[in-house]
């Protein structure tokens, strides 16, 4: 199905891997032309490559760290000087620090709050003008489930829930106050999605060791138990790609300051 997106154009952030990667690639299907943002320059180089390759479409990229307010700062210049226009936002970059409360240094606090929360917040606010200056446009927030509910160990989430919380009510504000210019914000709320870079992280910091492909199953199902998804699967990328990509199309006209959560039921409140 089309979403009549074909000839707008987008930034994603965090864009080189995993859901922002997917993203980026559905929205070069759907005719989308593409601003992939990302730190890391060989991770973006290969983003392109792959989507290229797989769509056909050219996309463009750019070095950044969103919690670099001077590359923030020049984000709309070089985005409409690379883009003409900008139609769509992902806000998808961010991480998660996952250790008991008292182990949270104040490094992690900070570093947690800026990746997360405030670069969407100072993103949109550079980004909105623009789009009021367009007559329109539409954004998607990308939060987490800690935002939602208290998770069980290993994902002890004192230090990143509070910041995806914060990205949920910004959403729905932000939406409140730019409806009138025909500005749609929503938020997408991902549950536990299944993802190599994902996974090597959390075994990294929390099963601290090296895991075959059957020992990496058996651990996550671990971590899913505990957090009461028994007898349910992680998600994929491509599955939170679809729900972004819908929400930013004119199919979704009606939706704005909507929190769309996909966690396959984890959430039970």
């Amino acid at each position: 199905m089309k979403l009549g997106l074909e000839g707008k154009t987008a930034i994603v952030t965090g864009g080189s891997k995993g859901i922002g990667l997917e993203t980026c690639r559905l929205l070069a299907e759907e005719g989308v032309k593409v601003l992939i943002c990302a730190r890391r320059g060989d991770a973006l180089a290969e983003a392109r490559a792959d989507i290229e390759k797989t769509t056909g479409a050219k996309v463009e990229t750019l070095s950044l760290d969103v919690t670099d307010l001077k590359q923030i700062e020049q984000l709309p210049m070089v985005a409409r000087d690379r883009l003409g226009r900008i139609d769509i936002l992902v806000n998808n970059a961010g991480t998660g620090t996952y250790k008991p409360f008292l182990e949270v240094t104040d490094e992690e606090l900070q570093y947690g709050m800026a990746i997360n929360f405030f670069a969407q917040f100072r993103i949109c606010q550079r980004i909105i003008p623009v789009m009021i200056q367009q007559k329109g446009g539409s954004i998607v927030n990308v939060s987490g489930e800690t935002g939602i509910m208290v998770t069980m160990p290993p994902f002890l989430s004192s230090c990143t829930g509070p910041a995806k919380s914060a990205e949920i009510r910004f959403s729905k504000i932000l939406a409140n106050e730019f409806g009138p210019h025909n500005i749609r914000i929503n938020c997408v709320v991902p549950g536990f999605v299944n993802t190599p870079e994902r996974f090597a992280k959390w075994e990294r910091e929390l099963a601290r060791r090296n895991l075959s492909a059957e020992e990496g199953e058996a651990e996550r199902q671990r971590w899913s138990e505990n957090n009461s998804m028994r007898n349910t699967r992680w998600g994929t990328p491509q599955e939170l790609a679809n729900l972004i990509v819908f929400a930013l199309s004119d199919r979704a006209s009606f939706v704005n300051g909507a929190v769309l959560v996909a966690d396959n039921a984890m959430d039970k409140s």
